[in-house]
């Protein structure tokens, strides 16, 4: 496999995930954070990374809208739930609250 087969492969693999995820806006970010270690909001903290570490401007509402397909205020409002107290709860233990928003 060349480099360039190995980047296309990895983007494509990004995309279906995004795709996926876009798919079930059912699954909470608090759920992904709390089975998985990571949500939407860590994705699009990664495509910002990549885009600054590629001298790419991207903003963090740009990345998010990348990720979660439309403004983050606007998908907040549609489908954002409030955690249940044991979704917090587990999220206390198993995370860092500083380094991600659920």
């Amino acid at each position: 496999m060349t480099k360039q087969e190995r980047i296309e492969l990895e983007a494509a693999a990004f995309r279906n995930l995004v795709s996926h995820l876009n798919s079930r806006k059912d699954v909470q970010n608090i759920e992904l954070m709390n089975l998985a270690g990571f949500c939407r909001n860590c994705l699009a903290k990664w495509y910002k990374g990549a885009a600054d570490d590629m001298d790419i401007p991207v903003n963090l509402d740009e990345a998010r809208e990348a990720i979660y397909g439309m403004p983050y205020t606007d998908w907040k409002n549609k489908y954002q739930k409030e955690a249940t107290p044991a979704q917090q709860a587990n999220f206390q233990n198993t995370q860092k609250p500083d380094k991600h928003e659920s």
